[in-house]
């Protein structure tokens, strides 16, 4: 691949996701992704910090998707409904991603210094549903849930959605939402 074929920022992205699932996260240097996407160490520095940076190059792009989507929400909708559809919305966009978002879940699963990262951006985003549903009248420690809840449900349908890609996407997070609430319940 010529070093002056466009998207360079996608390219380093496959190419690590790639190497990661071939090699294991711990064995693959930045010299390798760069090489393997036909480009420099210097192209990946400018598009990325390190290489969990480009693990997680999607994540600020998801989150501020959840939360343009939490923002249009129907304010009527109760907290946690409302994240849980933000969600549904944001995930449906990254249906065309699948065999990427496939890979991503296994080199996750077996990585900790990736789950470890992962865990800090999640918190990340609860603070900041959490802040989206207090302009939204949510008081504080009701947002807070709403928003740790809902981000605990989105991965468990998520991965149920990448083990079964025909099913329908919003089903399986009203279906995962039902079984929270039926959690909590005692059932």
């Amino acid at each position: 691949m010529a070093r002056w074929e466009p998207d360079a920022r996608g390219r380093l992205q496959q190419a690590a996701m790639d190497l990661f699932q071939e090699r294991g996260y711990g064995e693959v240097t930045v010299a390798q992704i760069a090489d393997r996407a036909g480009l420099t160490k210097r192209t990946f520095f400018n598009h990325f910090a390190d290489k969990r940076e480009v693990f997680f190059a999607n994540a600020q792009m998801f989150e501020e998707s959840v939360l343009g989507h939490l923002a249009a929400a129907d304010p009527d909708l109760r907290p946690i409904d409302a994240v849980v559809l933000a969600l549904t919305h944001a995930g449906l966009e990254l249906a065309p991603y699948y065999e990427f978002a496939k890979a991503r879940i296994a080199v996750l699963a077996v990585t900790p210094e990736l789950q470890e990262r992962d865990l800090v951006k999640s918190a990340g985003m609860v603070v900041s549903v959490a802040q989206v549903l207090g302009r939204r009248g949510v008081p504080e420690r009701i947002a807070t849930f709403a928003a740790q809840a809902a981000l605990s449900i989105f991965p468990v349908a998520a991965a149920e959605w990448i083990a079964h890609p025909t099913a329908d996407f919003p089903a399986l997070m009203q279906k995962t939402l039902a079984e929270f609430r039926e959690s909590l319940a005692g059932a």
